[in-house]
């Protein structure tokens, strides 16, 4: 898996001669490095949940590379309104799993908000069988524990900082439900409100999850992960 964070929850994942990218956040995002434009070769865009932050640039990167969209099915006439061809969406819904360019995409519940319908995370299962699970914005919640028994996740892609979503230590706790083998932690540094660098979340994750490995991710700067 050759994985890029762009900062905030914002994350491409290059497995399997596939592309994917969940919550494409470029403009605005103190993080980013670069621009959506950056991004050529995309076969699919995941949004969690509709708040500008998550959404993003989706409708442009769709539009520019026709990659196809998947979001919950209440949000699709929102990405339909900006401008994403009905044709490349798939709606779906909580525990719902569609196959979309060979990767199988489950919806699960995530503990937010969302002005149309459900805030969501996905778990991804790639062709090879790697498992990633990014969880979107999202509380604590215990039902994480039972996506161990479904998945072997490879990979979480967590939030840490707090205010709007589960803190570091939550984190931490989130990785030993879901007994992940790796974690990079998302939604942290992007506005002054957040918790501003990973510290507490490494210092936590050696007491809560120690067998979990904590990835420090660099913007823009793609990272290996077995």
């Amino acid at each position: 898996m050759l994985l890029t964070w762009f900062g905030h929850s914002n994350f491409r994942l290059e497995e399997d001669g596939l592309t994917i990218v969940v919550d494409p956040f470029f403009e605005g995002n103190s993080k980013a490095p670069c621009g959506w434009q950056s991004l050529d070769k995309v076969d699919a865009v995941l949004v969690t949940h509709d708040h500008g932050d998550h959404v993003g640039q989706a409708a442009e990167i769709c539009q520019a590379t026709g990659a196809t969209l998947v979001c919950l099915f209440d949000t699709v006439p929102k990405m339909k309104g900006l401008g994403v061809p009905g044709e490349q969406i798939l709606g779906m819904n909580l525990g719902g799993t569609l196959e979309v360019a060979g990767l199988r995409v489950k919806m699960v519940q995530a503990f937010h908000s969302s002005a149309t319908g459900s805030p969501a995370g996905f778990i991804l299962t790639f062709p090879g069988g790697f498992c990633a699970y990014h969880s979107g914005d999202t509380a604590l919640f215990s039902d994480m524990k039972l996506f161990r028994r479904f998945f072997d996740i490879d990979l979480a892609m967590l939030p840490m900082g707090g205010w709007f979503t589960m803190d570091a230590v939550e984190a931490a706790v989130a990785c030993s439900f879901l007994n992940c083998r790796n974690v990079a932690p998302m939604h942290w540094g992007t506005f002054p409100i957040l918790a501003q660098d990973t510290d507490a979340f490494g210092a936590a994750l050696k007491e809560h999850a120690p067998e979990t490995r904590l990835l420090g991710l660099t913007p823009g700067i793609p990272a290996e992960v077995a």
